[in-house]
């Protein structure tokens, strides 16, 4: 089984599927770290030198591989549910937990991530706040569209995020 994690950058994504993975003893994997292994090159490069058709397309491929694999942890990159298909592979996978966070504190997360800036490309030319929430108003459909569960990391800690995440599953 595949328990893959989606939500926007700067969620919690990476830090849980870790640490979840580590508690359920199994592997896990950052899809976007993994792009970047095959690639060669950072996200930022692959948008800027092949634009975001390029990069959803090595993504969904990525993805598709990926969960061919048993009793793995995926945490995916926070726009891989922008393709119909990519949700698809993901839903037949296994479980699929939406983390999210305000507009606000995801800003503050990412300001406070120093690979930000030099592995997360723009997608729009707005401030960076204004950025997030449209992203978040255009993407939440899909993510609503993909989840099993939806869990808010606003106020509980990634340990914490988890210890829910193993309870909800002892129950399934």
């Amino acid at each position: 089984m595949i328990v893959s994690l989606i939500g926007y950058r700067a969620t919690g994504k990476t830090t849980v599927a870790r640490l979840l993975a580590e508690a359920l003893n199994c592997r896990w994997i950052d899809s976007d770290r993994e792009i970047e292994r095959q690639a060669g090159k950072t996200i930022a490069e692959i948008f800027a030198e092949d634009g975001e058709p390029a990069f959803r397309n090595f993504e969904e491929r990525i993805i598709s591989e990926l969960c061919l694999q048993e009793d793995l942890i995926l945490a995916t990159g926070g726009g891989a549910i922008m393709r119909e298909n990519t949700r698809k592979i993901l839903r037949q996978s296994g479980p699929v937990l939406w983390l999210t966070a305000s507009a606000e504190t995801i800003l503050q997360r990412m300001s406070g991530d120093e690979t930000t800036l030099t592995s997360r490309p723009s997608l729009t030319n707005l401030p960076p706040l204004e950025e997030i929430k449209r992203l978040l108003e255009v993407r939440e459909p899909f993510y609503r569209d993909c989840a099993t569960m939806e869990i808010t990391t606003e106020i509980c800690s990634p340990e914490e995020i988890v210890q829910q995440l193993l309870s909800v599953m002892k129950q399934s």
